[in-house]
């Protein structure tokens, strides 16, 4: 492999800079795309500031997840795409990209910045002509609104626009929804296991619904972890998903379909409090092994 210089852009290092020689764009199977998109959070902020945090703590990771060594796939890291002006450009500017990423049929690890981003991956695989997958989403909240104060480009209302665009959707560790939620969800055929069924019963593997598609883009808001794992996001909801069982739902999911993305949102950085970002990365690179291990 080219040995390539480590940092993507000035401030942006490179996903676990330190440990491995990156290969080029297009020889690397992971594709790390940052997102430091933050327009439309409701409570606390900071999200813009994740992607760069989490690829600094990376560096810390070790090359072994404790079952395989990721990293050997080839981790490439873009540099941030650029958040400025409308969302409807930025999330145009995301969609471009993954569109590159999906046709050399790469995996895209978005790192966000707030869960807006997610629809500009999913645009990116169907401007690629990628149609026949589904999303699984784990979040605290259901983000089904059709608009949030009058923003159809809402983090609150992204998994609307994904269903509107004629994805499936799965839904894990749900804990906050409003009534119009509730009644798009019904509307939609959504599939879900919300938290008060997974949290309490332990439940750490799932069988997707018989009709779901096989290609799956995988989608992790940070609520949707309990604040006792990750109280570094906006809206912190307590009663979420603990950090084996996120992975263990994770793995469930991809024993029974092709993972062809995932991503990683809503993380605010705490300032002094660097275990969180170090979590995040880690979490990052632990669904990397999964996917690894899922094609070998």
């Amino acid at each position: 492999m080219d040995e390539i210089d480590q940092f993507a852009a000035p401030g942006y290092p490179v996903f676990l800079g330190s440990e491995f020689e990156h290969p080029s764009q297009e020889a690397a199977f992971f594709q790390v795309v940052p997102i430091p998109y933050e327009a439309s959070v409701s409570y606390g902020g900071g999200t813009a500031l994740g992607p760069r945090a989490i690829l600094e703590a990376s560096w810390q990771l070790e090359q072994w997840d404790g079952k395989s060594v990721p990293g050997e796939e080839g981790i490439y890291t873009h540099p941030p795409v650029d958040c400025e002006g409308e969302a409807a450009e930025i999330i145009e500017r995301i969609a471009s990209l993954v569109h590159d990423i999906a046709v050399r049929e790469q995996i895209p690890v978005g790192i966000g910045g707030e869960h807006t981003v997610t629809y500009g991956m999913i645009r990116g695989f169907l401007e690629a002509g990628i149609d026949d997958f589904g999303v699984v989403q784990i979040d605290a909240h259901a983000d089904l609104r059709d608009s949030y104060e009058g923003n159809t480009y809402s983090h609150a209302s992204v998994m609307k626009r994904i269903i509107d665009e004629n994805i499936p959707l799965l839904q894990l560790g749900i804990r906050a929804y409003c009534q119009e939620e509730m009644e798009t969800r019904k509307v939609h055929g959504i599939h879900h296991f919300d938290a008060d069924v997974l949290v309490p019963n332990n439940i750490g593997s799932i069988d997707l619904p018989d009709d779901f598609p096989e290609k799956v883009f995988f989608s992790i808001d940070v609520d949707g972890l309990d604040p006792s794992v990750f109280p570094s996001t906006g809206t912190p909801v307590p009663g979420g998903l603990g950090w084996y069982q996120t992975l263990s739902l994770f793995e469930s999911v991809a024993r029974q379909s092709q993972i062809i993305g995932f991503d990683i949102t809503e993380f605010a950085p705490i300032e002094g409090f660097h275990a969180y970002q170090f979590s995040a990365a880690t979490l990052a690179y632990k669904m990397m092994g999964i996917v690894q291990r899922s094609i070998s």
